[in-house]
């Protein structure tokens, strides 16, 4: 029987995600799913050599079990991470993942316990999408995930992002309508995504109370 693990992380591989993202579509109300890119992680593997890539990617790996649970994490490929959220709605999968995100900016001195300083700061851009929200099944959603994750890239990275036919969570319930229309009214004025200037939010509250 073909292992459903990778060896080097020892998280579970691709394989594994598809058989549980077909169980929890079929068995959850909704089910968020993250897709996580390294940034640049070629130019550490090509530059400071595998085993400096190797460290970063377990430094990730250990960095996701924490933030989430082991049981959701999974390596997809290479550099490519994917954590299964259930019971998430997008707006919780959102605000989990800049959690991630931030939580891997701030670990910059564990990247460096084997390179020392050599390498550069390590940051991973992040797309998220929900089922039933933006799909209607498993496989539409890892597509769902990974046009997020496209757009983010295409945003300047170091972020996390929507699907691009995505209105920011500022549609909830959670927030009066008139925050989500001044959040509205400013991303159209800055010319930015109103995701950005979520994160751009979140990151200033996490810097003020995380100290």
């Amino acid at each position: 029987m073909k292992s459903r693990q990778d060896g080097m992380t020892g998280l579970s591989n691709r394989e594994a995600l598809e058989v549980q993202l077909k169980q929890t579509t079929k068995e959850c109300e909704g089910v968020a799913l993250a897709l996580i890119d390294v940034d640049h992680f070629m130019e550490i593997n090509t530059g400071f050599g595998h085993d400096a890539g190797d460290h970063v990617l377990k430094t990730i790996a250990d960095i996701l079990k924490e933030e989430t649970s082991e049981n959701v994490v999974f390596r997809v490929s290479g550099d490519e991470f994917a954590v299964l959220l259930p019971e998430y709605s997008l707006e919780q999968g959102f605000l989990k993942m800049e959690a991630v995100r931030a939580a891997v900016h701030a670990s910059q001195e564990r990247f460096h316990q084997l390179t020392g300083e050599r390498i550069p700061d390590v940051s991973v851009t992040v797309g998220v999408a929900q089922y039933p929200r933006d799909a209607k099944d498993e496989n539409a959603l890892m597509r769902a995930a990974n046009a997020a994750l496209m757009s983010a890239k295409e945003s300047g990275r170091n972020q996390v992002s929507l699907p691009p036919n995505e209105e920011m969570v500022m549609k909830t319930c959670y927030y009066p309508a008139t925050m989500v229309r001044q959040l509205k009214t400013l991303a159209e004025k800055l010319k930015k995504k109103e995701s950005i200037l979520f994160r751009e939010a979140l990151t200033d509250l996490i810097r003020k109370y995380d100290r």
